[in-house]
C-alpha cells in the first residue's frame, strides 16, 4: 500500500494536469444538448450506472479520507473533516471526467468552487469595490468611503491556491474585512494561473500590479505610496516575499519600496520537504505534504515524474546542502516544534537530471527563504502568521529566524490550533471556520500599525 505522499505523487502522474482542454458549457459535463442524458439505453440501466458512479466516488473519497490525519488539537476538526471530504470528492469527480475526456480536472474544480462554494455578498456600507486593470493585470480595489484626514495606507494582496487555484473572488471577503476594519485601500491581484502559465508569469503579474499601484496611488486613490504594504496567504505569501526581494535587488529609486510584507502561512522553499512540520502534518488537511510538492512543480513546469524525488530531497546539489542546512536546520526552530516528534531523514542521493528539471525552484524568486543575507537585509518590516498543524509552519518560523538574525523588524503570530487554509472560506456561510476570525484579526491589528 502506498504512503500518502507516494499515493499523491503517483496519482498526480496518472491523473494530474497533462493537457489543458477547453471546459465545455457547465451542463455539458452531465448533459448533452441541454436536455438529452449522455447515458442512453433502457430506463433501468441509467440509474444503475449513476449508482455505480456514486459508489465509485464514495469509495475513492473514503480511501482518500483514510490517508488524512486530523490531530485532536486542531480547531473545528469535525468541520475540517467534512470540508476535506467535500474537496476530495470534487477532485475525484474532476479526475474521472478528465480521464473520460469530458472536461479538464483543474477547470472543473475551478468552475465548481466558483459556482457553488464561493459566495459574493453585497458590498457593505462604508466600502466601494471596483474591478479594474492595472497594465492589463485584473485587480479588485476596495476603498473605504469614510472621511480620512490626509492620505490612506494601502495593501496589495496576493491570493493563495498553489498557483493553480484561487482567484480574486476567493479572497473577496478577506480583502473586504481588512479594508473596512483598518481603513485601508486594498488591491487584490488576479494573476494568471498554472498550468496554463508557468513561473515567472505569476510573479511578473504581481510586480506589474504593484508597481502600477505605487505609481498612481496618490493621484487616483488618495493613498500614500510610502505606506503601501504587500501581502498574501500561502503561495500568495510566497510571491509577496519574492516580490519584495526582487524590488530590493533592483533598487531603481523611481518608486517607493513596500512599507511591509504581510505573510499568512507562507510557502517559502522547495529544498526540504522533510522539516519537522512536514513530517508531523504530512496528512493534515487542507494541505498534504505531497500536494505542496505538486503545487511547486505545477508552478515550475508541470513535470510530475520527479515528484517523489523532490520529496526525498534528491534534487538538491551536494555543494548547496551545507548552506541550506545552515538556514533550514532544526536547531533554528523553537524546541516546541519538535514536541510531536521528528526523525532525521535518510541522506538523499543527488540526481543531476532531477536538479536540471527543477533548478529554478531553488532560486530565491521561488524559494525566498534561500535568498542571500544581503537581499533579505533590504526587505521591509514583516508580519508572519504560522499555524501549528500546517506543513508550512517551519517555513515561516525559519524565515522569521533569518530576519531576526539580520536584526529586521518582525512580528510573529502563531496559531496553536490552526491549520493551513483557515481563512480560505472566511465569511462563506456554512463553509467558514469560526477560528479563522482570530487569524484575520491578527492581520488587521498589524495593518493598523503601518
Amino acid at each position: 500500500m502506498l504512503s500518502g505522499d507516494e499515493y499523491f505523487c503517483s496519482s498526480a502522474r496518472l491523473h494530474g494536469v497533462v493537457a489543458y482542454l477547453p471546459l465545455p458549457h457547465p451542463l455539458s459535463c452531465v448533459y448533452n444538448g441541454g436536455s438529452q442524458s449522455v447515458v442512453r439505453g433502457p430506463p433501468v440501466v441509467a440509474p444503475l450506472r449513476v449508482s455505480a458512479f456514486l459508489l465509485l466516488v464514495i469509495g475513492l473519497v473514503y480511501s482518500e479520507l483514510m490517508n488524512s490525519d486530523i490531530p485532536r488539537g486542531v480547531a473545528n476538526s469535525r468541520k475540517l473533516h467534512m470540508v476535506h471530504g467535500l474537496f476530495v470528492g470534487i477532485a475525484i469527480v474532476g479526475r474521472i471526467l478528465h480521464r473520460l475526456g469530458i472536461c479538464d480536472q483543474v477547470r472543473f474544480i475551478r468552475w465548481f468552487v466558483a459556482c457553488f462554494l464561493t459566495r459574493l455578498n453585497p458590498v457593505p456600507p462604508g466600502l466601494r469595490v471596483k474591478d479594474l486593470k492595472f497594465s492589463e493585470v485584473p485587480v479588485r480595489v476596495y476603498e473605504p468611503t469614510t472621511v480620512c484626514d490626509g492620505l490612506r495606507r494601502g495593501l496589495v494582496y496576493i491570493h493563495g491556491g498553489g498557483w493553480v487555484l484561487g482567484s480574486i473572488d476567493s479572497v473577496d471577503e478577506v480583502c473586504r474585512y481588512i479594508a473596512k476594519k483598518t481603513d485601508t485601500t486594498v488591491v487584490s491581484v488576479g494573476y494568471r494561473l498554472a498550468p496554463e502559465h508557468r513561473y515567472p508569469v505569476q510573479l511578473d503579474d504581481c510586480e506589474t500590479a504593484m508597481c502600477h499601484f505605487l505609481s498612481v496611488a496618490e493621484a487616483e486613490f488618495s493613498v500614500d505610496s510610502r505606506r503601501v504594504a504587500v501581502g498574501g496567504d500561502s503561495t500568495g505569501a510566497n510571491m509577496a516575499t519574492a516580490l519584495c526581494q526582487r524590488l530590493a535587488r533592483r533598487e531603481d529609486g523611481h518608486l517607493p519600496f513596500p512599507c511591509a510584507q504581510v505573510l499568512i502561512y507562507p510557502a517559502l522553499q522547495m529544498a526540504d520537504f522533510n522539516l519537522p512540520s512536514y513530517q508531523q502534518n504530512h496528512a493534515v488537511p487542507i494541505l498534504f505534504r505531497g500536494r505542496m510538492a505538486f503545487y511547486f512543480l505545477q508552478y515550475l513546469n508541470g513535470d510530475m515524474s520527479v515528484c517523489q524525488d523532490v520529496l526525498e530531497g534528491n534534487h538538491v546539489p551536494t555543494e548547496l546542502r551545507p548552506q541550506y542546512r545552515e538556514w533550514l536546520s532544526t536547531s533554528n526552530l523553537p524546541p516546541e516544534c519538535l514536541a510531536r516528534g521528528f526523525s532525521e531523514p535518510p541522506s538523499p542521493e543527488y540526481d543531476g537530471e532531477i536538479y536540471h528539471i527543477i533548478k529554478a525552484g531553488l532560486e530565491p524568486e521561488v524559494s525566498p527563504l534561500l535568498a542571500d543575507d544581503e537581499v533579505i537585509q533590504k526587505t521591509p518590516p514583516t508580519f508572519i502568521l504560522t499555524c501549528e498543524y500546517d506543513v508550512l509552519r517551519d517555513d515561516g518560523i525559519l524565515y522569521k529566524k533569518r530576519l531576526m538574525d539580520l536584526e529586521k523588524d518582525v512580528t510573529w503570530q502563531h496559531v496553536m490550533d490552526g491549520f493551513h487554509g483557515m481563512i480560505h472560506y472566511f465569511n462563506q456561510g456554512w463553509l467558514a471556520f469560526p477560528s479563522a476570525v482570530r487569524v484575520m484579526d491578527s492581520v488587521v491589528n498589524y495593518v493598523k500599525t503601518l
